[in-house]
C-alpha cells in the first residue's frame, strides 16, 4: 500500500474514496464534514438521511464508518466516520483508530483502490495533530495486509503544522 501526506482540499482530490469526519447525524456540519457536503451538494445529505433511515437511526457511532455516494464531488464514494471527539471525554486512541481501520474495511468492501483521508478529530473535537498523526499512520499501516484491494492511502491535511506531523509519522 502506498501512503503519503500532502496539503490540499479533500473534496477536489481525485480517488476513488474521500473519508469524511463526519457527526453522528450525518447530516452536515463544520469543517471537513461541511465541507464535503458543501461541494457534494444536496444529493449527499439525501443520501445521508436514507442511511441514517435505513440503519442508523440514532446516528453513526464514534468509530464506526459507512459509505455513501459522492455527489458532484471526483470521487466515486464519500466513507463517512465519527472521530472521537476529546471535549466530551472521548480520549481513548483505539476510538480514533477504529476510525481508519472501520473506514478502510469500508473502502475494501465497496472496492475501493484509493483513499484520502483528512486528520479525524484534529479539530474542533480537540485531539493533538501529532497523536492523531501517530494513530492514523499506525493503523493505515497495520490494515494493509486485511485490505488488499486498497492500493493507495492519501492523508490530504488543510495546514502545514498538521501535515508536518503526519510527514514525521510516516517517515
Amino acid at each position: 500500500m502506498d501512503l503519503s501526506a500532502a496539503l490540499g482540499d479533500i473534496t477536489t482530490v481525485d480517488v476513488d474514496a474521500v473519508v469524511n469526519a463526519a457527526n453522528s447525524t450525518l447530516l452536515g456540519g463544520g469543517g471537513v464534514d461541511g465541507a464535503i457536503h458543501a461541494a457534494a451538494g444536496p444529493e449527499l445529505l439525501e443520501e445521508c438521511r436514507r442511511v441514517r433511515a435505513a440503519r442508523w437511526h440514532d446516528g453513526l457511532p464514534v468509530g464506526e464508518a459507512v459509505a455513501t455516494g459522492a455527489g458532484r464531488m471526483p470521487a466515486r464514494w464519500v466513507i463517512h466516520t465519527v472521530g472521537p471527539n476529546r471535549h466530551r471525554g472521548q480520549t481513548d486512541p483505539d476510538l480514533l483508530a477504529s476510525c481508519f481501520g472501520r473506514s478502510l474495511e469500508v473502502a475494501q468492501e465497496i472496492g475501493a483502490r484509493s483513499v484520502a483521508f483528512p486528520a479525524i478529530s484534529a479539530g474542533v473535537y480537540g485531539w493533538d495533530p501529532g497523536e492523531v498523526a501517530e494513530v492514523a499512520v499506525a493503523t493505515v499501516r497495520h490494515a494493509a495486509d486485511a485490505v488488499p484491494g486498497v492500493q493507495e492511502v492519501r492523508f490530504v491535511l488543510f495546514g502545514e503544522d498538521v501535515l508536518e506531523h503526519f510527514e514525521r509519522a510516516l517517515a
